[in-house]
């Protein structure tokens, strides 16, 4: 195994300007939901290349909505494709799923870019732009391992499964059809940035709306109205309660390090029509986090049965109750035995590749790696060269030699789980 190491730590040396460039060139190809196409044939290209068994399609959103797991804002999925090339294995050994997504969030306010979003700009050992942390380095890590494997000249006994999957920023309706067309492995790892810590536990996540009424009346008489706005600070303050409760019972170490494990966060507000007058309804949009010790659900009712209580806070609220819905994206929790055999050998070829301990703790946010758990039976772990905290940032970047010490990593932990034939 020694030698494989050092021939897969040489490969990728010589082969750093490529890797360097095809992430370039997935960073500058633009892949906003519904504008995935572009980038999806670089990587179908590049996988063509490599001879991998390609397989591309569109999401069917008629099939998809039939599943009790689909959420997403929209059901067209036309200009949308997922691409997955498999490195078939001799039959004998584990097979593994490579799942990263290709989708990137939008770009917020531009002036808080120093450069083009999508500039592929390199400095100071960073390769700057959107979607280079979350998560396009991570899927070039992937595709490195892969072909440095190949380089090696061997063959695996298990099936390596490599997914660009669309969707995973809008409730993972992109890795849900590859679980429908028939998907599925022995274990799945998903290179999302987690500042190269390993994640076995991803929490869930899913949108939540409230309607807060008022009373309107004219601003000059505003006393004569009840302000729908002045209400939602009281549901605001309430839910923030509502998540000191819920953080309150969480004493699973590894999520020691996370200020709030599972959040709950206000992230649109939206009311009323006109200055002079006294708002009368008042929408509250936000994502609250589910924890792998409950279901979905369970979250739900919780929520429901709290907001129910602001009739205990003002009166308004008995005869005015305010109104919840789910609604959008949302994501499974999902977990790993910290045991299973996957997180073993990740671990240890992280030791013999940096020579530490890896830090392994809860991820802060939810990953398609729920659904693969959940819905695919696939036992999933989260792993990648990202900055955590660059993740939907303006000035997102990614260090560039973490996606390639990431890609050794993976490439001997493949050897290892498929093993060689």
């Amino acid at each position: 195994m020694t030698d494989l190491k050092e021939q897969i730590n040489q490969w990728l040396a010589d082969n750093r300007k490529r890797g360097i460039q095809l992430l370039q060139s997935f960073v500058q190809a633009r892949s906003i939901q519904g504008l995935e196409k572009d980038v999806q044939e670089l990587v179908i290209a590049e996988l063509e290349r490599m001879g991998l068994e390609v397989d591309v399609w569109e999401p069917d959103g008629k099939e998809l909505a039939q599943s009790p797991y689909f959420a997403s804002s929209r059901s067209e999925f036309t200009g949308s494709p997922n691409v997955v090339g498999v490195l078939k294995g001799s039959g004998e050994g584990r097979s593994i799923i490579l799942n990263g997504h290709i989708d990137v969030v939008p770009e917020g306010d531009m002036n808080k870019w120093e450069d083009d979003p999508y500039s592929g700009k390199i400095i100071n050992g960073k390769l700057y732009g959107r979607g280079t942390t979350d998560m396009k380095g991570g899927n070039v890590s992937l595709l490195l391992a892969i072909q440095a494997i190949q380089a090696l000249g061997v063959r695996l006994k298990g099936d390596i499964i490599f997914q660009s999957v669309i969707e995973e920023e809008s409730g993972g309706a992109g890795t849900l059809a590859t679980i429908l067309r028939g998907y599925k492995a022995d274990a799945a790892l998903i290179p999302e940035p987690t500042n190269m810590k390993i994640f076995p536990k991803q929490q869930g996540s899913m949108w939540f709306r409230i309607h807060v009424k008022g009373q309107s009346a004219h601003g000059g008489t505003r006393y004569e109205g009840v302000s729908a706005i002045e209400k939602s600070m009281t549901v605001v303050e309430h839910i923030l309660q509502l998540e000191k409760v819920r953080n309150e019972r969480v004493t699973d170490p590894l999520y020691e390090r996370i200020p709030i494990p599972f959040p709950i966060n206000m992230g649109k507000i939206s009311g009323g029509d006109w200055p002079s007058s006294v708002a009368d309804l008042v929408q509250i949009e936000g994502r609250m986090g589910v924890s792998t010790e409950e279901t979905m659900d369970e979250a739900k009712e919780e929520m429901e049965k709290w907001i129910d209580r602001l009739k205990e806070i003002d009166p308004w609220f008995e005869t005015h109750p305010p109104k919840l819905e789910w609604f959008g994206a949302r994501w499974l929790p999902g977990a790993i035995d910290i045991e299973h055999e996957l997180m073993q050998t990740l671990s240890s070829n992280y030791k013999e590749v940096l020579k530490e301990e890896p830090i392994i703790e809860a991820s802060p946010w939810g990953t398609d790696g729920g659904l693969l758990t959940n819905a695919g039976n696939t036992p999933s772990v989260v792993f990648g060269p990202g900055v955590t905290e660059m993740a939907h940032f303006s000035n997102e970047y990614i260090e560039l030699d973490k996606m390639f010490v990431v890609a050794e990593i993976i490439a001997l932990t493949l050897l290892e789980w498929c093993e060689i034939e």
